[in-house]
This record gives structure tokens, sequence and C-alpha cells, in this order.
């Protein structure tokens, strides 16, 4: 495929690292374009830099991995306010959850809704945002271990089949939760999350093992 990343942080990196691994053609746009040739040239494996409206242009997915209080102005960077993205399938991993307690920002909407509002025409699926980057640079590393399931919700089922095969080129297994009116569910399991971390607690140990059907 040929994606665009929106953005030059962490999560930017290891899914341009994933991505660009599994043969896709990725494409890095940034607000600095300093930043963009550096995380481009850092990767390699045919990744190029951009600016944000190039980066997200003609793709068949474009990834927003900034800040959430920094999306809205990476959008219009990119041009979607002008539906530069319609009919584009956009990534959303964004958190906007107030940092060491979890409480989502984002009022009764949820922050994939807003993106979406942002972005008129574009088949916006919520994705990536529960765990680190570094989940993502593993690769090999992985060995036998059983693959972490990235939960994704989105209205478009083309959108959803387009972010599963992305989900899996990095080593993940891709969960459907539902349309993107369950964006909210899967922010605020990303608070609950963030809140027992930085409480001390191990998230894993709060939530029940119920065997698969």
């Amino acid at each position: 495929m040929r994606i665009g990343i929106l953005g030059t942080g962490v999560l930017a990196r290891a899914l341009a690292e994933g991505w660009a691994r599994a043969g896709h053609e990725v494409v890095v746009g940034g607000r600095s374009a300093e930043r963009a040739d550096k995380l481009a040239e850092a990767v390699g494996r045919g990744v190029t830099a951009a600016g944000p409206r190039t980066a997200a242009a003609g793709r068949d997915a474009v990834l927003l991995a900034v800040d959430w209080d920094g999306a809205e102005e990476m959008l219009a960077a990119a041009g979607a306010d002008e539906g530069a993205l319609a009919g584009t399938v956009l990534i959303d991993p964004t958190n906007a959850v107030e940092h060491g307690v979890g409480v989502l920002l984002t009022g009764d909407g949820s922050m994939a809704a807003r993106i979406a509002a942002r972005a008129p025409g574009a088949d916006v699926v919520k994705a990536f945002h529960l765990f680190p980057a570094t989940e993502w640079t593993r690769g090999a590393e992985r060995g036998d271990a059983a693959p972490v399931t990235v939960v994704i919700c989105g209205d478009a089922p083309a959108a959803l089949d387009t972010v599963g095969t992305l989900v899996r080129d990095v080593g993940a297994r891709p969960a459907v939760l539902g349309g993107l009116d369950r964006a909210r569910q899967l922010e605020e399991a990303a608070g609950f999350v963030i809140g027992l971390v930085f409480a001390g607690h191990d998230p894993n140990s709060a939530v029940p093992h119920v065997p698969s059907r």
C-alpha cells in the first residue's frame, strides 16, 4: 500500500518501520520538515519525507500520529478541512486523556468523532491507541509469542479491512468492535489502562481472563 504518516514522534517512527519492513511505501510528513527528513533517514527502507499535504495525498491509508491536541492543526495542514482526505482511510491512534490520570478530555463525544468532523469524507478508523510504540518495533523478537490484539472500529467495511491488513503487517491481530460510535468506548479503555498504570497497578490483573468462543 501507499501509506502517509502525519507526525514525526515515536509512534510515527515505529509504524513507519513496521510497515516499511512489510513492503509498503511510506511517506512521512510533519510540521517540521527537518524532523520529517531525519525520521525518514533513520528508518530507511525507502521511507521518504514530504510536507503534510503531499504525505496525505493519494494514499491508501493515512496515520494521524500526533498528540490529540495537535490533531486539528495537522489535519488542516494536510488539507483535510478542504476535503483532501475524502475517500481516504484515516487511522486515529490518539488518546485525549489527562496525563497520569486517564480521564477523557473530549466531553461527551470521542476524539475519533472530532477527527471525522475535521476530515469530511475520510473513512476514520480508531486503531493503534492502546499499546506503546515499542510494540511495533519488536518484529522478529516476538518469536513464538502470541500476537497482541488491536481492537479497531469504523463505519466503512473496506477501511476496516485495510486497517486490519496493516495491523497484521506489524505482527498483531485485528478485532473489529463495531462502528465509529464505539470509539469512545475504546478511548475510555485507554484511560482505564493509563489510570491504573500511573496508580501503580497492573492493568492485566484487573481484567478477567475469559476464554474466547
